[in-house]
């Protein structure tokens, strides 16, 4: 581990141990992990702290762990399918921090927002609520924001299947978009091997 990233460590150990449910670091980078009820108290102090500052909130993304069930680094098995997790950046110490939280509810994912710590986690969230179905509580308009309006289901989600639900097209004689079950027959794709005539011979 680098001078930095032990530098990190130690002062988000000190500063938040008792809120922690994991602290990994694997290639160069530290992530740490705590339950969704601590996630606003654990946002805040590391945006306010002094020895952290982390200012910015860089980007939130959503996982989907249902086919992932032992877990990455360490092999522990996960404690939840869907979990969420905010890119950090501190100006000031030069640091950069990876916070997971998972919904404790996978059939109702449910997590607090932190919109109101970080105004750039906005967009971010309503990006993960569109392609994984995680709701953010607390969030101030949490809608669509890539698929299109009566878009159905979640496409980064495992169980989605990979030629959705419906399709849209244009209908000439209602002359507008209609929406309807999708037509395309399922089918496994088989690589065509081509070789040449005198191949192993």
């Amino acid at each position: 581990m680098s001078g930095c990233l032990e530098t990190l460590n130690l002062a988000v150990k000190r500063v938040l141990s008792d809120k922690l449910i994991q602290v990994t670091q694997h290639l160069g980078e530290l992530t740490i992990s705590c339950h969704s009820v601590d996630l606003i108290h654990v946002a805040k102090t590391l945006k306010m702290h002094i020895d952290l500052s982390f200012e910015q909130c860089i980007d939130v993304c959503g996982l989907d762990y249902s086919t992932y069930k032992e877990g990455a680094v360490n092999s522990k098995p996960l404690p939840h399918r869907f979990a969420a997790v905010y890119h950090l950046l501190s100006v000031k110490h030069n640091h950069r921090l990876r916070l997971r939280v998972f919904a404790p509810n996978d059939d109702f994912p449910v997590i607090p927002s932190v919109v109101s710590v970080w105004s750039s986690a906005n967009w971010f969230e309503r990006e993960v609520f569109d392609l994984f179905g995680l709701l953010f509580d607390g969030h101030p308009d949490l809608r669509r924001l890539l698929t299109d309006y009566g878009f159905v289901g979640h496409p980064f989600r495992k169980d989605f299947p990979v030629s959705g639900y419906v399709e849209m097209r244009y209908d000439e004689e209602q002359a507008r978009v209609i929406y309807q079950p999708v037509t395309i027959e399922p089918r496994e794709i088989t690589p065509r091997i081509i070789r040449e005539e005198q191949y192993g011979g």
